[in-house]
């Protein structure tokens, strides 16, 4: 599958609506760098959001925290860049176990220019083909540098936070088989499933 169809998202069997749930803006709303701790099936991740940079993109994504939307979602898609014998990215949070789509909020501006770059271990949310503030729900660990999904003459992939522990977790999904999955139509999505089973936030140091 060609690179440039990173920002694979199909969104045909969500339906739009707003959660009732917290409104990520007034989680832990004077921490400029809240962590949240994402416990999977393979491991737990703990990950530190950056609201200095991306404040737009991690309110957005704790509202889906405090939702509890996340919980039984998987990753979706593993995959390496065989052309050049590296690790690519895994991608979650927008299917559940039985791969339909998850319902997902209003999508949100991208924020591809806040400087924080697509280096290995970052999070950063996804989008759909050519449609740069298509972002929602989905997210995706950059499991090398991946220099071409920065901005650039065109918009890049908004990086919102950084893994802080949990590292070997990432690589232990990476590594995990994958093959074609006939109602996604993609041969990176992992044969046995790797579920997030919890997505917490982390007390905030005092």
């Amino acid at each position: 599958m060609p690179l440039k169809l990173f920002g694979f998202v199909v969104c045909l069997l969500t339906t739009n609506f707003s959660y009732a749930a917290i409104e990520g803006k007034f989680v832990q709303k004077d921490n400029l760098f809240p962590k949240v701790q994402i416990t999977t099936t393979l491991g737990a991740i703990e990950i530190e959001l950056d609201r200095s940079k991306a404040p737009i993109t991690v309110n957005n994504f704790l509202t889906y925290v405090m939702d509890g939307s996340y919980k039984g979602s998987v990753f979706h898609r593993v995959e390496k860049d065989d052309v050049n014998e590296k690790d690519f990215v895994i991608q979650g949070g927008g299917y559940d176990t039985d791969y339909n789509g998850i319902a997902e909020n209003d999508p949100i501006f991208n924020e591809s220019g806040n400087g924080l770059k697509n280096d290995m271990y970052t999070i950063a949310m996804a989008y759909q083909d050519s449609k740069p503030h298509s972002g929602t729900r989905q997210f995706f660990f950059n499991m090398e540098n991946n220099d071409h999904l920065n901005p650039g003459k065109d918009w890049g992939f908004a990086v919102f936070g950084s893994v802080t522990n949990g590292y070997e977790t990432l690589d232990k999904i990476m590594a995990v088989k994958t093959d074609y999955n006939e109602k996604l139509g993609y041969s990176f999505i992992p044969v046995t499933p790797v579920v997030i089973l919890d997505v917490k936030m982390v007390e905030a140091a005092h």
